[in-house]
This record gives C-alpha cells, sequence and structure tokens, in this order.
C-alpha cells in the first residue's frame, strides 16, 4: 500500500509539474509575440501587423464611451498615434501574467506632428505612462484595456492648463508689489515676448523680447518716471491653453505729473513653469493725459 500510495504521489507530483511548466512555457510564448506585435506596430509603425495573425478577429479594446470591436477598427485607432506623433519611443517597461491574461506597464514619447483625433499638430512632446489588462485567445490578442490618466497626455499638448499657472502669476504680483524684481524677472522664460498695449509710451520697444529687456525698456523706466506704480485689485482669471487673465488697477503718479487711478488688464502665456508672453491692456489716454 505505501509504494501504491508514493507511486501515485509521485504521478500526481509529475503532472503538476508538468502541467505548471506548460503553463509558463505558453505564457512565456504569448509575452514573446506579444512584445514583438506591439514593437512593431508602433516604434516600427507597422500598422498592418494589426491582422488576423496576430489579433483574434473580433478583438476588444474595452473603452469609454464604446468600446473599439475589430481588426479595422483596432487598426484604425491606432493609425490616430502613428499619424499624430513622429519620434515615437514605446516601451513595454513590465509585462507578466497568468494563463490567458496578462498586465503591461508601458511608455509613450512622441512629438505631436500630426493630426491626433481630430487635434491638430501642437509641436509639443509627450511622456505618458499607463497600465494595459490583455486577454489572449488560441495565441492571438483578443483583449485590451489600457489605464491611463488622459490629462497628462492633454496638459502635455496644452490643450489643458498647468494648474500651479495661477499661482505663479499670484507670486510673481506679490514680488513686483515688495519690489523683488529679480523674482518677477525669475518668473520669465528666457525668450519671453512682452507687449506693453499700443500707444502706451512704453511701447516703443514692442515686442521686449527677454527679461532684460523688460527690465530695462519697462520696469526701470517706470521706476524713474513714477513717484510711485503700485498694481492693486487683482483678479486671475485661469483660461484654457497655459493663459491667466488678470484685471487690475494701477494705482500710480508720475514725477512732475498726476496721479492715476486706470483699470487694466495683463494676459499671460506659460508653458512648462515660465511665462512666455504678456499682453497689456489699458486705457493710454489716461495715462498720457496724466503726464502732462
Amino acid at each position: 500500500m505505501r509504494i501504491l500510495f508514493f507511486s501515485i504521489i509521485m504521478l500526481l507530483s509529475n503532472v503538476l509539474t508538468n502541467g505548471l511548466q506548460a503553463q509558463k512555457s505558453k505564457l512565456e510564448k504569448y509575452i514573446k509575440m506579444y512584445e514583438a506585435t506591439w514593437d512593431k506596430i508602433i516604434n516600427e509603425r507597422q500598422i498592418e501587423e494589426i491582422n488576423n495573425k496576430n489579433f483574434d478577429p473580433n478583438v476588444v479594446m474595452i473603452s469609454n464611451p464604446e468600446n473599439v470591436v475589430g481588426i479595422e477598427a483596432f487598426k484604425a485607432y491606432y493609425q490616430n498615434y502613428l499619424m499624430g506623433f513622429s519620434d515615437i519611443t514605446f516601451t513595454i517597461s513590465d509585462i507578466f501574467g497568468q494563463g490567458d491574461k496578462m498586465v503591461k506597464h508601458w511608455n509613450f514619447k512622441g512629438k505631436h506632428t500630426g493630426d491626433f483625433f481630430g487635434i491638430p499638430a501642437t509641436g509639443k512632446s509627450v511622456d505618458v505612462e499607463g497600465v494595459t489588462l490583455i486577454k489572449m485567445k488560441n495565441g492571438r490578442i483578443a483583449e485590451e484595456q489600457d489605464f491611463m490618466d488622459n490629462m497628462v497626455i492633454f496638459g502635455q499638448l496644452g490643450l489643458i492648463s498647468d494648474p500651479n499657472n495661477l499661482s505663479i502669476i499670484e507670486n510673481l504680483y506679490k514680488a513686483f508689489a515688495t519690489g523683488d524684481i529679480p523674482a518677477v524677472l525669475g518668473a520669465m522664460d528666457e525668450n519671453i515676448v512682452w507687449n506693453e498695449a499700443e500707444g502706451n509710451k512704453y511701447a516703443d520697444g514692442n515686442p521686449y523680447i527677454g527679461p532684460n529687456a523688460v527690465l530695462e525698456g519697462v520696469f526701470a523706466r517706470l521706476g524713474a518716471e513714477h513717484e510711485y506704480f503700485k498694481v492693486k485689485n487683482i483678479q486671475l482669471h485661469e483660461m484654457s491653453n497655459n493663459k491667466v487673465l488678470a484685471t487690475v488697477r494701477y494705482d500710480a503718479k508720475w514725477k512732475g505729473g498726476k496721479s492715476y487711478d486706470a483699470q487694466a488688464a495683463h494676459f499671460w502665456t506659460l508653458q512648462d513653469g515660465k511665462i512666455v508672453a504678456f499682453q497689456q491692456y489699458v486705457n493710454t489716454k489716461l495715462l498720457a493725459e496724466t503726464e502732462e
């Protein structure tokens, strides 16, 4: 009986071991096939690799508001990435699974130089990460579901404003109020394009390019020609495409001239945490009349 018992145990052990090895071998084949397929589709831009050989005819990408179903629809969907981006690098940083199910962690980099789901080229680069749940069927890709933060890619394309924009502009006005001009200049991009309102005497240098030009052409002249110049009643309004509108009032007095209280608007454009453009709007007639 003991011999029979141990023989059965050994047989079951061998069956289990062989089964696990077979599953492991099957999974390894799936992973190898999967990585090679997507490398060709994205990095080598071979959209025709989305075919009956690599994908189940009824392949499904679970998506919102509706799923993408079938090889042709799948191909049309990913064609948007190939048309919309150049300099693409798609990397599967990790992939694992069990049975017919797998999970991958991926990274996508590219430059937006073409139409992307109806979004015209912005020339901006994206660097996004995500996770995909995968189901295989008879050695082919049968289902995928991507998990990624779409707000990240839209933000990198400049379609959604950086949430830090308002605080950057708010801190700039605070620095200006305390006379911390280096901090004000430090918020600017090295190639900032600054425009004073047409008709303003300081518009004679439009456009001022770079922080030093703004310092010498605007700030230094403001300080030299005014007894005081304050910006007050500041209201910030977040706009799309990384723009901020500030409605303000100037409380100032010319040296040898009159004081004035003028309503003004400042239109700021930011990129990657720096101010890249400024446009002033103000009643230039009032400024000119009070200077006399």
